[in-house]
């Protein structure tokens, strides 16, 4: 029996986000990453880039139950910028992501609970602007219709927010949808419902698909 592949939230794409406390200039730079390699290869590109910056913090969690986890302060007080970072990431239940939070001091200090709360608000606000999407594992399925049964089945298609991967159109309408794997029964039942049981069901491939998250309440995902 094949292990069933978990869902997980990382960020949509790389990219960067900076913030400005007391004058001191936060940049988080965000990247995915699947191995320590890719982690520790991205984490010497931004510090090569930023190499004139007084620290080039990071934390970096890789596989879905954070099987490797490191995070570094560079220079800052013990504690106040690497975990902070990672506790960040967790909170927030990312995946496979790898982050850099370079300062810029900006003249003012602003003590160890300052810099906790900089650097953890660095990586919440850098993943809310770049972005963060749910991966479900779904599976692809694929059924025949009559023409003048297409609208009202995109009709029910639509209003349970149902992926339509494909619509062919030749003899009959042939449509491929994602599902959610616990989403297959209940959803064929409802189409066998709707088309008075004149229809049969292929199961094609399984494949993550991301789908874009908008209210950040993590803690539902």
């Amino acid at each position: 029996m094949p292990l069933k592949r978990k869902n997980y939230l990382t960020i949509s794409k790389s990219g960067q986000h900076e913030i400005v406390i007391k004058k001191s200039r936060f940049i988080c730079s965000f990247t995915r990453t699947k191995t320590v390699e890719e982690a520790q290869a991205f984490i010497a590109k931004i510090s090569k880039k930023y190499h004139d910056a007084n620290h080039n913090t990071y934390a970096y969690t890789i596989g879905l139950n954070d099987d490797q986890v490191k995070a570094s302060d560079n220079g800052e007080p013990s504690g106040t910028a690497g975990i902070p970072e990672l506790k960040a990431l967790q909170l927030m239940k990312l995946k496979n992501v790898t982050a850099v939070v370079t300062r810029y001091f900006g003249g003012t200090k602003l003590g160890a609970g300052g810099l906790i709360r900089a650097y953890s608000n660095s990586i919440t606000e850098a993943a809310q602007n770049i972005g963060v999407v749910k991966c479900v594992m779904q599976q692809r399925i694929e059924f025949s219709i009559p023409y003048n049964r297409l609208d009202e089945v995109n009709h029910y298609l639509e209003e349970s927010k149902i992926l339509i991967a494909n619509q062919a159109y030749t003899t009959d309408v042939t449509i491929q949808i994602f599902l959610d794997l616990e989403q297959i029964p209940q959803i064929e039942e409802d189409l066998t419902n709707l088309l008075s049981g004149k229809v049969e069901f292929k199961k094609l491939d399984q494949r993550f698909n991301e789908i874009p998250i908008t209210d950040f309440n993590f803690h539902e995902q």
